[in-house]
């Protein structure tokens, strides 16, 4: 139910839950529940199970959690207590709310939409239960800048391949203002809420730590004004040269937002507005201007999440090419291992994945020549490097993620064929030509010359280094996967035609 309540209508208290929209500043959810004029209380649920089952990260969870006491003493500060929650999995989440809708006397549930497919059914089955009791369900859209089904081709289907997307978002983008909405263009909440704040709050509603198994994520601040400088100092000292720096791992040339964008403490509309503010020319389709290259990455997030909004096959394992599903994949455990360990014997690779389990974050160029090496190099089945990505990202996010993956094993919306192949050791010499990214994360190559730190197994000092042999051979992989993906094709079209 969409429509906005009269005043007059509804009484009692607004419920705003929060998923991943953790902020306070243009979140939408709590803007129309501001501007219902109800006195408001906020919730968010922890959901330890299902994280599990979705394979996030443990870093992403402590971000969360640290994040989560910021947003905290930001409610608060508006009157606003935030109530902090745990059931199993997204199943609790209708019991959660229910309750706190007889405990609170509230009578409207604002959020933020989200479009996964375990998601949508959470969201359906709460909203069931509370228009049984005649309780307001308000769910908005918000995650991207512009709503999933609001860019389409003439034929209203969703596109298939991102430039003429981009070309049409464009085009959308321009003729609305989705400017950011701050608090201070709303009215400030009443303090209708002082007594739950002054103690009426029960203590299990103070959660505090999360059952979960978590990792540290302390490289990323989480106060409001290191988030909004971060994003301020990126457009101002590195967007305009985004395009020829951000493939060059060795070189901080990246926003590094993308962990603040996945939990929403950031929201994709902050980062236009900031970009368009401080590089108008931006929006001016031009592969050489690196405002615009940055606003394609961002627009790159809306595509994902747009597929996977109108696709529930992206939510389940499932290929966007139905033919892949016929791709014989090699098992082969011990080159799975060395891949998730660093230990390939492809230098890039291996600092790639170190970084990685190190931080739990990636450089870009980096994740399509891993994700490339898993899927074209190994044979392997891009959902084992999905799910090992996931595991690990503090940026993890199952549009993006999915959609990376997919791409890059040639299963997903993409106009390129199959037998797109990374080299490895070629994309290595062009983007860290001196081995400097290499050396960082591979100490034991350190002695290696530069001649040969992108094959150290060539150079004759190679046998005084304890680092591995490659595992496989690139040339022979690369016609093997064409072959494979060829004959998967093949069987698929034949299959059709009986």
């Amino acid at each position: 139910m969409n429509t906005e309540p009269q005043l007059s209508t509804i009484t009692g208290h607004a419920l705003v839950w929060l998923r991943a929209d953790l902020r306070v500043t243009d979140n939408t959810a709590l803007n129309r529940a501001i501007a219902s004029g109800l006195p408001i209380i906020a919730v968010y649920i922890a959901t330890p199970m299902q994280w599990y089952q979705h394979y996030v990260s443990g870093r992403q969870i402590d971000l969360i959690e640290r994040r989560l006491q910021v947003v905290k003493q930001q409610f608060n500060d508006i009157n606003i207590p935030l109530l902090i929650l745990e059931g199993d999995d997204f199943s609790a989440a209708t019991d959660i709310i229910l309750n706190l809708c007889q405990q609170y006397q509230i009578n409207a549930v604002y959020c933020n939409r989200q479009y996964g497919w375990n998601e949508k059914q959470r969201d359906r089955a709460v909203e069931h239960a509370l228009l049984m009791q005649n309780k307001q369900w308000y769910c908005s859209d918000d995650f991207c800048v512009l709503p999933p089904g609001s860019v389409v081709t003439k034929q209203q289907q969703m596109y298939k391949v991102f430039t003429p997307y981009r070309n049409a978002w464009l085009t959308q983008f321009l003729m609305h203002n989705y400017q950011p909405v701050t608090n201070s263009d709303t009215v400030t909440p009443s303090a209708q809420c002082a007594d739950l704040l002054a103690g009426n709050i029960d203590a299990n509603c103070n959660l505090q730590t999360f059952n979960y198994l978590k990792q540290d994520s302390v490289l990323w601040p989480v106060d409001e004004g290191t988030i909004q400088q971060r994003l301020q100092m990126f457009c101002e000292t590195k967007a305009e040269y985004y395009q020829q720096q951000r493939d060059f791992p060795a070189i901080d040339g990246t926003s590094c937002l993308s962990p603040y964008l996945a939990i929403g403490a950031l929201s994709a509309r902050q980062c236009l507005a900031s970009l368009l503010q401080t590089l108008p020319q931006c929006v001016e389709i031009n592969k050489d201007n690196g405002a615009f290259v940055w606003l394609s990455e961002v627009v790159w997030r809306e595509f994902y999440n747009h597929l996977l909004d109108s696709d529930e096959r992206l939510s389940k394992n499932q290929p966007f090419q139905l033919y892949t599903d016929n791709v014989q994949w090699l098992e082969n455990s011990d080159h799975v291992h060395a891949w998730q360990q660093g230990q390939t014997g492809f230098p890039l690779v291996d600092a790639a994945m170190r970084q990685l389990a190190t931080t739990g974050w990636m450089h870009n160029r980096l994740r399509m020549i891993t994700a490339s090496f898993l899927t074209k190099d190994m044979l392997c089945d891009w959902r084992i490097g999905e799910q090992w990505f996931m595991q690990q990202l503090i940026d993890g996010e199952l549009a993006s993620n999915n959609g990376g993956w997919q791409w890059a094993a040639s299963t997903g919306t993409d106009a390129q064929p199959y037998f797109r192949v990374f080299n490895p050791t070629t994309q290595s010499e062009r983007f860290d030509p001196k081995g400097e990214f290499i050396r960082q994360w591979i100490p034991e190559l350190e002695s290696v010359p530069d001649k040969y730190i992108h094959a150290p197994s060539l150079w004759s000092g190679f046998g005084s280094v304890n680092y591995p042999l490659p595992i496989v051979d690139h040339k022979q992989m690369r016609l093997l996967a064409i072959e494979s993906y060829k004959q998967a094709k093949t069987e698929y079209d034949n299959q059709r035609e009986a």
